[in-house]
């Protein structure tokens, strides 16, 4: 009847009956309260006094999807995705289908990658990029299970391992600080260090993905999605140099202050000084940025008030003492189990971001248990 255990597994039967996310968090933080012992009331201003600790990623999340916003609106990824389309068409001939696949594989991988920090609309740039590739994937024979491996490495591993843009939420803001709220003595340089042996992971299955899962060429009817079109919408300069300026501010600012919000509220407002955002239109395009992000940035704040529950609850030391105790010195078991609580937990609340406050609070007391390394805790809640 540990409360813990219990909370995690509410919370996933109600994600896989299609509950809001938000609503089973909260809902299962607080009957993990109640069986531990709390009164609601308790309960809920545990949950309560958990909140303000999501609040800054949150708000992270609405100035990068208002950025954006304003980023699509300058015309720079329809531009990228014309050139990407004109230099592709009419080159489907045998002798240079090799050359044209994989030299589109690894554009792919550097946009996806950029969109992480260089230029972070994080997956915004999908419904723009994507859609009209669709007819070149087709003639070239792509599978497109292979692309969905591209784009999924190319958001995720820049975040691992790279402090800038939501790799510095990811690492900072969230990981390095979640580590400290549970009492594990580590520096932001130790961070990106040890993630290094899971992005290899994700080196490792990009490459079997390319090269051997889904190497075959694949076949696909021909719709209206997949015929490359001749039109292509005017791109007008002037907007795609403010955008560049936009972006340069934004990384720049976000270097030298630390913060993704000051930095995205930058470079926004060099596209609003710029003309590519009308004053006027500031309030719309917010409001798109926020209507973009805003689900992930709930979540977030959902989940801290749950592990703020989990930790009064007292549940987790006495699920740390009963695992120590059941599987022994057994270390490789250990982080098995680990990674296996983490993927069901991950899977249940859909963010891999807002799954870290939940996951920290049981795995640091834990790898301490086992005797695991700093380093090694650190790679595990990663």
């Amino acid at each position: 009847m540990n409360p813990v255990v219990i909370s995690v597994c509410i919370m996933l039967i109600l994600a896989l009956m299609r509950v809001n996310v938000v609503v089973a968090l909260t809902f299962s933080a607080i009957v993990g309260g109640l069986v531990s012992g709390m009164s609601l009331n308790d309960a809920v201003a545990a949950f309560e006094s958990g909140l303000g600790g999501g609040a800054t990623i949150a708000l992270s999340y609405a100035m990068l999807g208002t950025f954006a916003v304003a980023i699509s609106r300058s015309g720079i990824t329809d531009l990228l995705a014309n050139n990407v389309i004109k230099r592709l068409n009419g080159k489907e001939n045998d002798a240079a289908t090799t050359g044209l696949k994989y030299g589109m594989l690894f554009a792919l991988v550097l946009v996806t990658m950029s969109s992480q920090n260089v230029i972070p609309v994080h997956i915004a740039f999908i419904p723009i990029l994507i859609p009209p590739l669709l007819g070149v994937f087709a003639k070239l024979k792509l599978d497109r299970r292979m692309v969905a491996c591209v784009l999924t490495f190319g958001l995720i591993t820049p975040y691992m391992i790279l402090p800038i843009g939501f790799g510095g939420i990811f690492l900072n803001n969230i990981l390095l600080k979640n580590l400290h709220d549970n009492g594990l003595d580590v520096v932001a340089g130790q961070v990106p260090t040890a993630m290094l042996l899971p992005a290899a992971g994700m080196v490792f299955g990009l490459l079997t993905a390319i090269f051997f899962t889904y190497r075959k060429p694949r076949e696909y009817a021909e719709t209206s999605h997949t015929k490359t079109s001749q039109v292509t919408p005017e791109i007008n300069k002037k907007n795609i140099a403010v955008a560049g300026l936009g972006i340069v501010a934004a990384l720049a600012v976000q270097l030298t202050t630390g913060s993704m919000i000051i930095g995205a509220l930058a470079g926004f407002m060099v596209f609003t000084g710029g003309g590519v955002i009308a004053w006027k239109e500031t309030h719309d395009v917010f409001t798109k940025g926020v209507h973009m992000m805003a689900m992930i940035g709930f979540i977030m704040i959902s989940a801290a008030g749950f592990a703020a529950v989990m930790k009064q609850t007292g549940g987790v030391e006495s699920l740390v003492q009963a695992l120590s105790t059941s599987i022994g010195d057994n270390k490789p078991l250990a982080a098995l189990l680990m990674l296996i609580v983490g993927l069901l937990v991950t899977m249940g609340i859909g963010s891999s971001f807002s799954t870290i406050p939940i996951i920290a609070t049981i795995y640091v007391p834990l790898a301490a248990a086992f005797g695991f390394s700093p380093m090694a805790t650190i790679a595990l809640v990663g």
